[in-house]
């Protein structure tokens, strides 16, 4: 059993100066590199929007060969998730998913880097009989018996009426094929429960509840709403449900998505700290950029 924290994404400009060196500024095809030195897992989010070509593929597999213990987790393409699925084409959205799976999850599991495969359900995708057998479909048409996958519920409706667990049908679903159910620190996201996989997988998205679900206000110093610092005090409820999951799992991948101006790499390092996990050291030094109407 083990535990794997990480975070979403590596590649952000903004983290330059406060993880990133400033010297590193432009050698972007460094950062990759740096952040193995800290964390032994990563979450491709760049997959969701555009499927990865055969060369970043490659590239992948290049860098993460040269890393002790590295494995990338990756967004399944939102063509399958938040398109294909939303509209109700089943066959289309498993082709997609099939596709995928064929170019970029195989060769990574081939080369021995890969974690797992997310797939970030639509919110606009509730839980009826049709989306039932959608869902169904596609996880029966990937290789789930041999990769390991993780659905993300975002439309209320997958809960059990009156608490946080996944309703009967789809926790069905995802047992029956040992898919994970995310587990979601996020506004308006709750929690959820662990399914019966052997792996587990928890996505922390900060906390900015009034931006999240509307307009920033003109002079809110917060780049969007993914800037966000978790407290100590935040966390510490998660230790307990973390670590029933590693009694659970032979697996534990934690990803901070809260990636603007490093908050998820300082929020990462200190849940190592308190989950005892060893690291090489790193202070984050997070200053907040305000605008000019605030000085």
């Amino acid at each position: 059993m083990s535990i794997l924290v990480g975070c979403s994404g590596w590649s952000y400009d903004d983290w330059v100066g406060m993880f990133y060196p400033i010297e590193m500024a432009r050698r972007k095809g460094d950062f990759l590199a740096y952040y193995a030195r800290f964390f032994h897992t990563v979450e491709i989010n760049s997959s969701f929007y555009r499927p990865p070509g055969e060369q970043q593929v490659l590239s992948w597999i290049k860098k993460g060969k040269s890393f002790a213990s590295f494995e990338y987790s990756l967004k399944m393409p939102e063509l399958v998730t938040h398109k294909s699925m939303v509209s109700g084409d089943a066959g289309q959205a498993l082709r997609w998913a099939q596709s995928f799976e064929r170019c970029t999850v195989l060769p990574l599991a081939d080369a021995g880097l890969l974690g797992c495969v997310l797939l970030q359900l639509s919110p606009y995708f509730p839980n009826n009989s049709a989306n039932i057998k959608t869902l169904e479909s596609v996880l029966d048409g990937l290789s789930c018996n041999e990769h390991e996958y993780a659905v993300e519920f975002r439309h209320r409706s997958w809960l059990e009426e009156g608490g946080n667990g996944v309703a009967g049908a789809a926790l069905q679903i995802l047992e029956e094929r040992n898919v994970a159910n995310v587990l979601v620190d996020g506004p308006g996201q709750p929690a959820a429960t662990l399914s019966g996989s052997d792996h587990a997988y928890i996505r922390f998205h900060g906390r900015n509840y009034d931006i999240w679900y509307q307009d920033k206000k003109e002079n809110d110093f917060r780049l969007d709403r993914y800037d966000y610092l978790y407290t100590r005090e935040q966390l510490l409820p998660w230790l307990a449900r973390i670590k029933d999951a590693d009694l659970k799992a032979e697996k534990v991948r934690i990803y901070f998505n809260n990636h603007a101006r490093s908050k998820a790499v300082k929020n990462a390092l200190q849940l190592m700290d308190m989950l005892l996990i060893e690291h090489e050291y790193k202070e984050i030094c997070l200053q907040n950029q305000f605008t000019l109407g605030g000085f």
